[in-house]
């Protein structure tokens, strides 16, 4: 019996992760900080302010939520997802991507969905919802990143890296609205290569960005999303008695989204996150024991919401963790075929049959 096979990406994140993860803990090990201290910084917690930064947090995926709901509604044609619906698909999809690797939540949300839907084929739809999703994350990244290179206190090295952030991100932005397809018919993607189906699924997905104004308010969303983000990121710096000014807090929540972009290992890259924060936060004068103590309460502060809010939602959806880790990826997966696609197959092959006899 032949032993099963990792997936060619597991084992990619795999080579990738393992030496990451060995790095962390040897720096954490011989250049960490007094663990003691850091211990320390967790008795002198101030409470109130945790709980005012998970409130902000909160708040932040709900309207993170509504704004994909605005990218499903200009994509998709009506009867539309309620929004309570769609606030339970992105929950799931939160918890799915705080416990697991690989970033399953994105499919974890379209699968909430695409089981309550009537639409036939609204998968491959609402998966290019959740590409507009992420590109309309690039507006408010934008704006972060130039109020970090503006006011905060960051080394002369990495004022580059930020312009190059911003030259990169504004270009992704031209080339998606430049990719974008607006309109409402059946998308038809059997017999396409897995590349051409992901780019496919997309392209129509950021079809909302041909519509001025539900872009405008599906960024608008995202943007005031990315603002209860920050807020959520400065009130948890009072509860550890870091009492710097909101451009501190920029450059932390930067830093974790560098750092969590690629998720290496399950909880977020747990432990490189938190000597990035505090690296960060070594200009403004916090020491390495707080800044690292704050890292696991920042982290935990949103993971709270993630997972408690997702769990609560996953129970709603009759969904398990078992099911979740079995998503399928965006070019795997299959999309079966409606009626009226098959129905247009057999009127063209009547047509050209005809067209044999004629001739």
């Amino acid at each position: 019996m032949k032993a099963p096979r990792l997936p060619q990406s597991q084992l990619v994140r795999l080579a990738i992760g393992i030496p990451v993860a060995a790095g962390v803990g040897a720096l954490l090990y011989w250049r960490g900080p007094n663990w003691s201290a850091v211990g320390d910084a967790f008795t002198a917690v101030r409470w109130d302010w945790v709980a005012v930064a998970i409130g902000f947090n909160l708040l932040s995926v709900v309207v993170r939520a509504l704004a994909w709901q605005q990218v499903i509604r200009t994509a998709m044609p009506p009867p539309h997802p309620r929004s309570l619906l769609v606030f339970s698909a992105f929950s799931v999809g939160l918890f799915a991507n705080a416990i697991l690797p690989g970033r399953i939540g994105e499919l974890a949300r379209v699968a909430v969905l695409t089981r309550r839907l009537p639409q036939e084929r609204a998968w491959a739809t609402l998966v290019g919802t959740v590409f507009a999703h992420r590109v309309f994350d690039l507006v408010p990244v934008l704006m972060l990143t130039v109020y970090v290179l503006v006011a905060a206190k960051i080394p002369h090295w990495a004022v580059a890296s930020l312009i190059a952030i911003v030259g990169i991100g504004l270009a992704l932005f031209a080339f998606a609205f430049a990719s974008a397809r607006l309109h409402h018919r059946t998308i038809r993607l059997d017999g396409m290569g897995a590349a051409r189906r992901v780019i496919t699924m997309a392209r129509h997905g950021l079809g909302v960005m041909r519509a001025p104004l539900p872009a405008a308010i599906a960024i608008g969303f995202q943007t005031l999303g990315w603002a209860f983000q920050l807020l959520a990121v400065w009130t948890a710096m009072r509860a550890f008695h870091i009492h710097e000014p909101l451009a501190a807090a920029a450059l932390v929540l930067l830093v974790m989204n560098v750092v969590t972009v690629l998720p290496l290992w399950p909880g977020n890259n747990v432990g490189a996150l938190q000597v990035a924060i505090a690296i960060a936060l070594t200009d403004y004068g916090v020491s390495k024991a707080r800044g690292i103590a704050f890292g696991f309460g920042l982290q935990a502060i949103e993971a709270s919401v993630g997972i408690g809010v997702g769990l609560l939602f996953l129970a709603r959806e009759g969904l398990s963790l078992a099911m979740l880790r079995v998503m399928p990826g965006a070019s795997q997966a299959e999309v079966p075929r409606s009626p009226q696609a098959d129905e247009a197959d057999e009127e063209a092959d009547a047509q050209r049959a005809r067209a044999r006899v004629s001739g």
